[in-house]
């Protein structure tokens, strides 16, 4: 079992759908860079293996905030990893996650793009996965694939995209892997707010009073409200 951690890669850097483990686990379960894994926590994800920085304990896998989420785990928990056996999608439902993504917008060249942009990606059913953007990455869950189980997208593949999307309201979008250039920032944050949601005992067992709030300033367009959607997840 690996211990997870987050991912290094945030913002528009951030490599979706992609674990890290060290080299030494990788060869002792028989996994190469680029193969398809699958991670079992409280639920199951699907993802690419590839080496973790030199620095990297052997025994911590780093995900992102998507991955954690299909897997059900939070960063130091612990997951079983395994090299996958995966097939060729010959088809792939998607419900949309995103309120960006109208009706008007699912038109064949989008799907095309889609398909284009999740082509040798990992599948599998009840996951979300992110497709870059823009603006914001665009959300899908992954509502059926043929055959079932662990597949792979190819340019073969049949994308079918609900026009209507689902309770996106119910799946936390943003996480601090989307947040690029604010590491110092995220800490201190996580450090005053999720820290005594995490050890209550500890803050009281010290007598320190945690705080009741904390205020967010700067000028707009620099990421105060992103921020304030990654701590609420």
């Amino acid at each position: 079992m690996l211990r997870v951690a987050e991912a290094r890669e945030r913002g528009t850097t951030a490599t979706r759908g992609v674990v890290r483990i060290s080299k030494y686990v990788m060869s002792l379960l028989g996994i190469e860079k680029g193969d398809i894994v699958e991670i079992i926590g409280k639920k199951r994800a699907v993802a690419k293996a590839m080496p973790s920085h030199i620095d990297d304990n052997k025994e911590i896998i780093r995900m992102d905030g998507v991955l954690r989420r299909n897997a059900g785990v939070t960063i130091g928990e612990y997951v079983i990893v395994r090299k996958a056996r995966a097939n060729p999608a010959l088809l792939v439902k998607l419900a949309p996650a995103s309120p960006d993504i109208s009706a008007e917008s699912i038109d064949p060249s989008f799907i095309n793009y889609i398909r284009k942009k999740l082509n040798r990606h990992p599948l599998l059913e009840g996951n979300i996965v992110v497709v870059p953007a823009l603006n914001e990455p665009l959300h899908f869950v992954v509502l059926q694939t043929k055959p079932a189980g662990i597949v792979y997208v190819t340019l073969d593949t049949q994308i079918q995209i609900l026009e209507k999307p689902i309770d996106y309201e119910r799946i936390p979008h943003v996480t601090y892997d989307d947040i690029g250039g604010m590491r110092e920032v995220i800490e201190r944050i996580r450090e005053l707010v999720e820290l005594p949601l995490r050890y209550p005992e500890l803050f009281k067992r010290l007598g320190i009073e945690p705080p009741k709030g904390i205020l967010l300033i700067g000028p707009p367009g620099v990421g105060k409200t992103l921020l304030a959607k990654a701590l609420a997840n």
